[in-house]
């Protein structure tokens, strides 16, 4: 039976070589916590929840598998600024979480009389206008693993393997996975890619934007009783130099989507997501309705299409100009004088679709609906 990990002491907080601890009082903002009500739910985004239950089993799944067989990947599409790199986050960040905590943050796989760095999760982001060749090395990076400039793909990849078995990886994050590009002399080599690293016993986790749209499926097939794509064997990788191999590759794909408004049902979930926003807002003025309340609801849909990221963008603006007003409240009124401008997003490729359509800001405000006024009788002369 493995001991009992050791009790974690609070830091003393006098005394020579120790640092004062900071009472809590002092840490917290002087704003007041946000409001919440016990009855209502958790804020979530409900698109989201298709991902995390999905990624959740998958991960874990193949984290406990023994048998030397490949593990099954997960794809999360959508558009830009949908959310997706926060959630698929959240779930990989509680994972290595729980999995440092089974195994007292040590390496269960690391050799006699190594001390290699424990990260169960990598997350790498692919390059803008990426290559193969890039893409491995922007991993190796993570680990900070030396890289020469003559080493070829197979060497590459290679390389990339052994910083994955060294350091207990268990997740393998790429995002912006659609930068690759599907042209001619590299498609076969990112379909290989793809491949080779499913093949180092890791969770493959690709984020990117219209994935089923950027070629990357182009030759799997879609299996309806297991809901799962396959990627048929490589059948040019002795000419890349890669290792041959007869088995398939299934991923899990899923949509996470931006919200709706056109049933009774997707303006009930996207209220739901305001609630949840408008409860970790700390305005010294702001109603429990601010944001669910009259026409607010459809007038924040109309300004960020129900695009999370677009919404998040136009309500921190806004309390920042709430703030330095004095208002201390999100109206309409506010929200018409602000403008989302993301022409100077960073690290982000409108080539790859990363940067969404913003929506044109309303010039002048609705009037009102006059079709049933009574105009009053006719003039005399009228007949």
């Amino acid at each position: 039976m493995a001991p009992d990990p050791p009790l974690v002491h609070p830091r003393a907080r006098h005394g020579p070589g120790r640092l004062a601890a900071v009472e809590p009082e002092e840490a917290d903002a002087p704003r007041p916590a946000p409001r919440r009500d016990s009855r209502e739910p958790a804020p979530a985004r409900h698109p989201s929840r298709a991902v995390e239950k999905l990624l959740n089993g998958r991960i874990e799944s193949n984290a406990l598998k023994l048998k030397p067989s490949t593990r099954a990947g997960v794809m999360v599409s959508g558009g830009g600024y949908q959310g997706k790199t926060e959630s698929v986050c959240e779930v990989a960040a509680a994972f290595e979480d729980r999995w440092l905590a089974l195994h007292q943050h040590l390496n269960p796989d690391a050799a006699p009389g190594c001390r290699d760095l424990h990260a169960p999760v990598a997350y790498v982001q692919t390059p803008v206008t990426a290559k193969p060749k890039s893409t491995c090395k922007a991993i190796l990076n993570f680990y900070h693993s030396p890289v020469s400039t003559r080493m070829d793909l197979p060497e590459l990849i290679r390389q990339v393997s052994a910083s994955l078995r060294d350091h207990g990886t268990k997740v393998l994050i790429l995002d912006d996975i659609t930068r690759l590009r599907m042209h001619r002399a590299d498609d076969q080599d990112t379909l290989d890619l793809i491949r080779a690293f499913m093949s180092m016993h890791v969770t493959l986790v690709l984020i990117g934007v219209d994935i089923p749209g950027s070629g990357l499926l182009r030759e799997g097939r879609h299996d309806l009783a297991t809901d799962q794509w396959h990627l048929p064997p490589s059948r040019h990788a002795k000419v890349h130099g890669l290792e041959a191999t007869q088995t398939q590759r299934r991923f899990d794909l899923v949509e996470l989507d931006r919200f709706r408004y056109d049933t009774a049902e997707q303006i009930a979930a996207w209220i739901r997501h305001l609630r949840g926003v408008q409860n970790s807002l700390r305005l010294l003025d702001a109603p429990r309705d601010m944001l669910t309340a009259g026409t607010m609801p459809e007038y924040l849909f109309q300004r960020t299409n129900g695009v999370v990221g677009l919404l998040e963008r136009l309500v921190e603006d806004g309390c920042r100009e709430a703030v330095d007003t004095g208002l201390e409240r999100l109206t309409e009124d506010l929200f018409d004088g602000l403008s989302i401008d993301l022409s100077h997003a960073q690290h982000r490729d409108p080539a790859a679709g990363e940067v969404p359509t913003v929506p044109a800001k309303r010039t002048t405000r609705r009037g009102r609906n006059t079709v049933f006024d009574d105009r009053g009788p006719a003039a005399g002369g009228a007949r």
